[in-house]
């Protein structure tokens, strides 16, 4: 409803970055080959965090026509929160006694980058499409409005002259 990006979409993409991300470690890679499942599986993170942010706080738009479907993703946001801890933990004993404390450093910053990044290319111009939209609704609504009351005093004038 709100992105794109589903909380759905959102969690089978950390969950195949995470399950590859383990086998990494089981078969003895480094970090450096298993950047590319990290990469997707922060972005997934980072897409979980967002539509949790924008259910806690929707449009007049979404408040008004899908009242339910907030309610619902704002349950399933919080759910697959709780999971992604459940990976973020895992991964911080992996990482931390494979390679010690310092690598799991280093991911949180490239972490931290990452969700910098994503807000700017991927979360604002879902924002300002949000924010056309709103303004498009209440636009048209307007117009109607105007239009209806036009008439009605059309009407009423019209009336008015005739009697």
């Amino acid at each position: 409803m709100f992105d794109p990006v589903s909380i759905g979409a959102a969690m089978s993409t950390a969950n195949l970055a995470f399950n590859g991300i383990k086998r990494a470690f089981a078969a003895g890679r480094d970090l450096e080959q298993m950047s590319g499942d990290l990469s997707r599986w922060m972005s997934a993170v980072s897409d979980v965090g967002n539509i949790e942010k924008r259910t806690q706080n929707p449009s007049v738009f979404a408040k008004v026509f899908y009242k339910d479907s907030v309610e619902t993703e704002a349950l399933e946001a919080f759910s697959a929160k709780k999971k992604l801890a459940e990976q973020r933990d895992q991964l911080r004993t992996f990482i931390s006694f494979t390679h010690g404390t310092k690598a799991w450093d280093e991911l949180i910053a490239m972490e931290g980058t990452i969700r910098k990044r994503r807000q700017l290319e991927v979360y604002q111009k879902q924002e300002r499409r949000d924010k056309i939209v709103t303004y498009s609704v209440v636009t048209v609504v307007l117009i109607i409005g105007a239009g209806i009351l036009s008439l009605v005093t059309y009407g009423l004038v019209k009336l008015d002259r005739s009697s």
